[in-house]
């Protein structure tokens, strides 16, 4: 009797708790038209998480990344995160997830903590975190010309301290939400604050908001983004700005989508993010002193099976007029087309492949086609 009832305390622990292992594996094929090579990368991501008592969960998560060619092992801590929430407030301790309402300002994994209360006037809430203990490669700041070229250089174990960590920074949000303002339009509205923790002193604030707007099968989105960047020497300006017209049914979607980021001029400065959020699948470019437009078009084929297909044209910002963007601003035009398969919940499968030709652009007009192909599996394991 008393090891029947060991068993059932021990095994109604056990299953309190969820524990599981995913999988994420990539292949690559690229190139500069024949100079071609292969590079093969994943990550295995064991994680655990658990209720505690009423109010409480918890979620804690690691990896270890590998790569080919050479061989490179990485280990680190990916989301790791303690929240308690009741009577419309949460509050949340630890490595968790953030993003601005654009997206590609500051995102990622940052430790700190955030305070949330949720009212019919929306969803307030204030944060703040610590870059420097990140893994370099899954943040990717990139603010300086130093940093972008740490965050390049491949992990070393002889030099762990100086290979492995992200730039030490620091990152204060006020964040406003409402999912239905006037019983239709989503909005979000943003406060953030960078504070450089090294000898740069490069610090940087941002107002940001973004609202979608539905109508039936289409929706219309915009916002924008108004920097300053102070440094040792001035205060300068920048902004960004973006527009999305979508239209979805239950099979079929297709959307524009317009960005704008400024580069330096008389008054302003190149728009500067704190994380590198690349634009493109092939160019992968920063979204600084740049603009683009893109048409992404997306079909499901079957249950399982889903198509998608997206041009982009990119050019360069630092442009006052029609005469200045046909007199040598144009970067190019990228094509990505990809199938993604999804047999069960926890199997996904996608292959995708495009290229970006310089030749549609007046930069570099006899520029050589860039090119890749990439298969990614993901397996949940249980």
């Amino acid at each position: 009797m008393l090891f029947v009832l060991c068993y059932s305390l021990f095994a109604s622990r056990v299953w309190a708790f969820d524990v599981g292992l995913m999988l994420d594996q990539n292949a690559y094929y690229s190139g500069v038209e024949s100079d071609t090579a292969f590079a093969y990368k994943g990550v295995a991501i064991p994680r655990l998480s658990g209720l505690m008592g009423n109010i409480g969960e918890f979620y804690i998560s690691a990896g270890i990344n590998y790569q080919y060619d050479p061989w490179n092992f990485v280990p680190e801590l990916l989301r790791t995160e303690l929240s308690w929430s009741g009577s419309g407030v949460e509050l949340s301790l630890g490595r968790m997830s953030y993003s601005d309402p654009l997206g590609y300002i500051a995102s990622g994994l940052l430790d700190g903590g955030r305070f949330s209360l949720h009212t019919k006037a929306g969803s307030l809430s204030v944060g703040a975190w610590y870059t420097g203990f990140i893994y370099k490669k899954r943040i990717n700041i990139e603010m300086t010309y130093d940093e972008k070229e740490s965050n390049n250089t491949a992990f070393d174990y002889d030099n762990f301290f100086g290979s492995y960590f992200a730039p030490r920074r620091a990152l204060i949000a006020l964040d406003w939400e409402h999912q239905g303002l006037g019983e239709r339009v989503f909005a979000r509205l943003s406060l953030l604050g960078q504070i450089d923790l090294t000898d740069a002193k490069l610090n940087s604030q941002y107002t940001i908001g973004k609202m979608i707007v539905p109508f039936r099968i289409f929706a219309v989105t915009f916002g924008g983004c108004f920097e300053l960047i102070e440094n040792s020497e001035n205060m300068d300006m920048a902004f960004a700005t973006e527009l999305e017209l979508s239209w979805k049914t239950a099979f079929q979607g297709l959307s524009l989508l317009a960005r704008y980021s400024s580069a330096k001029s008389d008054s302003l400065v190149a728009f500067l993010p704190v994380t590198t959020n690349k634009q493109g699948q092939i160019l992968a470019a920063k979204l600084s002193g740049l603009s683009m437009a893109s048409l992404d078009y997306t079909a499901r084929l079957h249950r399982t099976f889903t198509f998608g297909l997206t041009s982009s044209y990119f050019l360069l910002s630092n442009f006052n007029n029609a005469s200045d963007i046909i007199s040598g601003n144009l970067l190019g035009a990228e094509f990505f087309g990809a199938f993604y398969w999804n047999p069960l919940p926890d199997i996904s499968v996608n292959l995708g492949g495009g290229a970006f030709l310089p030749s549609l652009g007046n930069i570099t007009p006899d520029g050589k086609i860039f090119w890749k192909v990439e298969l990614n599996l993901v397996l949940s394991l249980f």
